[in-house]
Parts: structure tokens; C-alpha cells; sequence
């Protein structure tokens, strides 16, 4: 790993496991996103129809500048980690009781709208155990298969929006997630993303052997892992944004110049309301107190939420 000298001074809530983690997602996150750069063009011409009397934010060329999205509940309703656990199961990796396990967690993440640390470490645990001895290749491979057969539709439209703002104006956008980087990679180039930082799974000439690079990328390593990619990539994060729905998140979201907090968890809110950081539930399609949206996502991002409210309630009926 490089040396850390580089680094700004930082809360001392990370650890040197936190930044382990951090670099190794960083490291694997440029990697990444080079090979798709490969594969698409992401630079998108800016919407001429932003609104003229607000500030245009994001800005319009700014290289200096990117966004970070969480995953989980903030760009996908639902956990990754469980949707993946499905798939697996479908194809045999696991059996029923450990399904009925992945069930119960996303059961309570549904509900509690927060993420519970034993049940995240326990499906963590439970997939490195579960994907031990396979090929890298192959579960990138079924990451693809399962993005389409359970995450697609659950792509929240008024995130997607935002993020699509990002890229209208030049900038890059990675996805931030304790979610294994090879899935998360997955599904930021489905989205036509830059890339994606998520936690480092330990491979030895391309087969998993049921460890991870430090630890996983949820807390402050989150925050390590953006600190390290933005030097990396010459940013300016106070003129970077980062969008969150859990309070485990604030280490990330305070290192930036634009914090969001997207379907925020009490916590978050409360700390949002306080740092007068924007807000914007698509849970509901309410309009928070204060609510910010990017002048260049305007009318997408609004409609987006409204069509992901009445998707939602269509299915509690």
C-alpha cells in the first residue's frame, strides 16, 4: 500500500484497518473504472432547460469535482448484499436455512430503515464463506444475471436522476457501499457510472479465499476509501458531493462540500437538519424542510420520486 503521509488530517474514528480498506477500495476502484471507460462513453451534454433564477449545481465542467453515492437504500431499495445472497441461492451456492438468514436481515433493514451491525457482519461472514473457492470471473459473470433478475427494478428513478446530473456536467460518479466491489462495480456500469468503491474480498490468482483486504467498507472506512480516491484522482472535495439514507455515513458525507441526505434514517435527519445539509426522502415523494436538488436533475429527479412512491405503495397493497 502507499505510504499515508498524503492524507488531510482526519477524525480519529478510523482505523488503520478503516484505512486498509479504504485504499484497497480506492485501488480497485480506479482499476475498475478504467476498463469501463473502455466500454462506454459517460460524458453527457448538459440539460439546457436548468432552471436560470437558482445556482446550476452540479458545476458544468468541473473536473475537480465528483459525486459519491451510497447503495444501499439511497441509489437501490433493499440491500445488495441480499439481493446477491438470492441469487446465489438460486444457483445452489447455499441452502434454505442461510436464505431464511439473508431473509430475516433484509427483513429488518426494510423495516428499521437502518442498518444493524451484527446482521451486516453476519451476511458478510456468511457470503465470504459462501464464495470462498470460486473464481473472481464467475461471480462478476452471475453478478450481471442477478442485477437483472432482482436489482434492476429497484433502482430508485429520483437517485438515478441525480446522478445522471453529475454526469451531465462532466463529472464522475462512483458508487460508495460495503457491498463486495466486484458487484457494486457490476452495478455502477449498468447505471453508466464511473465506478464503484466497496469492500476488497482477499483473491489469490483470481479465486476468493474467504478473507477481506482489512475490513468492510461501512463507517469511516467509507470515508478513507473517497479521501484516497480523490487524491488519487486530483479532486477538490469541498467541491465534491456525496448522497446518503444512514447515519453511518456522516464520516463520507462530511468530507465533502455537498452533502445529501437521500431517504434519511432518524439520525441522519436529525444531523442533516442541524449542518443544514439538503434532504430529499423518495420513499414518500414529501418534500423534506429543506429540500436541494441539482438545478440539472430539476424535473427528473422529482418526477422520479414521485413514480418510486407509487411503484412502493402499489406493492404494500
Amino acid at each position: 500500500m502507499a505510504a499515508l503521509g498524503w492524507l488531510t488530517p482526519r477524525r480519529r474514528s478510523a482505523t488503520a484497518r478503516s484505512v486498509l480498506a479504504g485504499e484497497a477500495s480506492a485501488e480497485a476502484a480506479r482499476k475498475t473504472s478504467q476498463e469501463l471507460e473502455g466500454l462506454a462513453d459517460l460524458t453527457h451534454e448538459a440539460a439546457p432547460d436548468a432552471a436560470v433564477h437558482e445556482p446550476v449545481f452540479p458545476v458544468l465542467g468541473d473536473d475537480k469535482a465528483a459525486a459519491f453515492f451510497d447503495l444501499d437504500n439511497t441509489v437501490m431499495q433493499g440491500a445488495a448484499l441480499f439481493h446477491f445472497g438470492r441469487g446465489l441461492y438460486k444457483r445452489k451456492f447455499f441452502e434454505t436455512r442461510d436464505l431464511a438468514k439473508f431473509a430475516w436481515q433484509q427483513a429488518w433493514f426494510r423495516l428499521a430503515g437502518v442498518e444493524d451491525p451484527e446482521h451486516m457482519q453476519e451476511a458478510r461472514d456468511s457470503a465470504l464463506s459462501i464464495v470462498k473457492g470460486h473464481r473472481v470471473a464467475e461471480l462478476m459473470s452471475i453478478g450481471e444475471e442477478i442485477y437483472d433478475e432482482y436489482m434492476a427494478e429497484r433502482i430508485w428513478p429520483g437517485t438515478r436522476a441525480l446522478a445522471q446530473a453529475h454526469l451531465d456536467a462532466g463529472q464522475k460518479v462512483w458508487l460508495v457501499t460495503a457491498a463486495p466491489v466486484e458487484i457494486a462495480t457490476v452495478i455502477a456500469r449498468r447505471l453508466g457510472l464511473t465506478g464503484a468503491l466497496g469492500t476488497v474480498a482477499e483473491s489469490v490468482d483470481g479465486v476468493y479465499t474467504g478473507k477481506l483486504v482489512g475490513e468492510p467498507l461501512h463507517g469511516p472506512a467509507k470515508a478513507e476509501a473517497v479521501r484516497a480516491l480523490a487524491h488519487a484522482e486530483g479532486l477538490d472535495l469541498s467541491r465534491c458531493a456525496a448522497y446518503s439514507d444512514s447515519h453511518n455515513d456522516i464520516p463520507m458525507l462530511s468530507l465533502v462540500g455537498h452533502p445529501y441526505a437521500i431517504n434519511p434514517d432518524a439520525k441522519l435527519r436529525k444531523h442533516a437538519r442541524t449542518f443544514d445539509w439538503r434532504l430529499r426522502d423518495y420513499r414518500t415523494a414529501r418534500k423534506a424542510a429543506k429540500v436541494g436538488i441539482p438545478a440539472a436533475a430539476g424535473v427528473g429527479a422529482v418526477a422520479g420520486g414521485t413514480v418510486a412512491a407509487i411503484a412502493l405503495s402499489r406493492r404494500r397493497r
